[in-house]
């Protein structure tokens, strides 16, 4: 492992200072009752999130033949664009490698700011492996996602103006995919406050650093899958792996379904729009993942880049999640009067019926009844909870 001093985070902070934004905290309500909750909205930086940071403080401390050279990246987009951005501004080369499958509205973005694009089949490690193999050939410096010291500095800037804004914080909640966020964000506060709490939240289809920990080994995962792309990691570094498992207290995951559900809370109540990997630390505040009760506490929403033509699929498994959208399945006997019937108890209980499916010919159902299925708009889960427990006591067969 490299060591990191925090004097090399006091000097991004320099560099960095009329180059990156610096989000003021915003005080939330409705994340968690029982916390006093506060974001730290990185996905309002120049590039949509928090990888410009250190991408350009890596990118400002090349020797001028690396520079002349140029710059090589992986990166399922977000890491992308703080290169391209950075390497552009400093009058350097870029090529970026992406995974195939990186939401288009990255990919472009990334050509916008300036670097040249290669599109590699699988996921980030595929797109790392190529990244390497183009710097050996062409003597690129390669500017790592998260695993090199002065890219972790860089991100440890988010530390430093966290305590610098609320120095009695009490814990910090930080999205993880290869650790580099939450490597610099720890190190920065545990060297200045050891006492703040450090927790890392991954989704629970890409679990390489919580697993690894709970390991004491860097695992390497066959497959990940989850709607944060951006930390869709198979495994993680080995300087981050060994700077969590010396600073952070622990790293908990959240499904896709609770990651959604956090989108669309911050997109309603905070006119915030985050991506998967940025509303993980928000998800993991929202379904107590993490002991926050009683505390001061930060989310890092770490970048707000979310692919536009995936974000109503999300807003929509976040309307389940939270029970604003309910679908339910009823079995009755196929005669006059009892979808009115139907309609009516769910009226009455004040919910709007969205549509309705009537199945005659399923293989479930007797010879004379039929299921219906009925998509509602609905308050909460106990609302759900309500109709279907009024359907039942009129006699209804409502499926589980």
């Amino acid at each position: 492992m490299e060591e990191l001093d925090i004097a090399q985070v006091f000097n991004a902070a320099e560099v960095l200072k009329d180059v990156a934004r610096h989000p003021r905290l915003i005080g939330v309500t409705k994340i968690n009752p029982d916390a006093q909750v506060y974001l730290k909205p990185e996905n309002l930086q120049h590039t949509g999130a928090f990888k410009l940071r250190g991408a350009y403080y890596k990118i400002s401390q090349l020797t001028p033949e690396e520079a002349q050279k140029g710059v090589i990246a992986c990166s399922a987009g977000n890491h992308a664009q703080g290169v391209a951005l950075s390497a552009t501004a400093n009058g350097i080369k870029s090529i970026i490698c992406l995974p195939a499958g990186a939401p288009i509205s990255k990919v472009e973005a990334t050509k916008r700011l300036g670097a040249e694009v290669v599109m590699v089949p699988g996921v980030y490690d595929d797109a790392y492996a190529k990244a390497l193999e183009l710097q050996k050939e062409h003597g690129y410096t390669l500017i790592h996602p998260f695993d090199d010291p002065l890219v972790i500095a860089g991100q440890g800037t988010i530390g430093l103006e966290i305590l610098e804004e609320m120095p009695d914080v009490e814990a910090v909640i930080v999205p993880v995919g290869g650790g580099g966020l939450i490597s610099g964000v720890a190190f920065a506060l545990k060297t200045l406050k050891p006492e703040v709490k450090v927790y890392g939240v991954q989704a629970e289809g890409a679990p390489s650093m919580a697993d690894s920990l709970k390991n004491n080994e860097r695992l390497h995962l066959d497959s990940v899958s989850t709607i944060a792309d951006g930390i869709a990691v198979k495994e993680p570094g080995i300087n981050t792996f060994e700077m969590c498992r010396k600073y952070v207290d622990e790293i908990v995951t959240v499904s896709d379904d609770e990651i959604a559900a956090a989108i669309l809370k911050l997109i309603e109540e905070q006119k915030l729009v985050a991506e998967g990997a940025g509303a993980v630390s928000v998800a993991a505040a929202m379904f107590d993942k993490v002991p926050v009760k009683g505390k001061k506490v930060v989310c890092l929403v770490s970048g707000g880049n979310i692919d536009v033509t995936s974000l109503n699929r999300v807003i929509t498994r976040g309307l389940v999640k939270s029970g604003r959208d309910a679908t339910i399945a009823i079995d009755l006997s196929d005669k006059p009067g009892q979808l009115s019937k139907v309609c009516s108890i769910i009226g009455d209980h004040g919910a709007n019926i969205l549509s309705v499916q009537h199945e005659r010919n399923s293989s479930h159902t007797q010879i004379n009844g039929c299921t219906l299925r009925v998509e509602m708009e609905t308050r909460n889960l106990q609302h759900i909870a309500d109709i279907k427990k009024a359907l039942r006591e009129n006699g209804f067969d409502v499926k589980q």
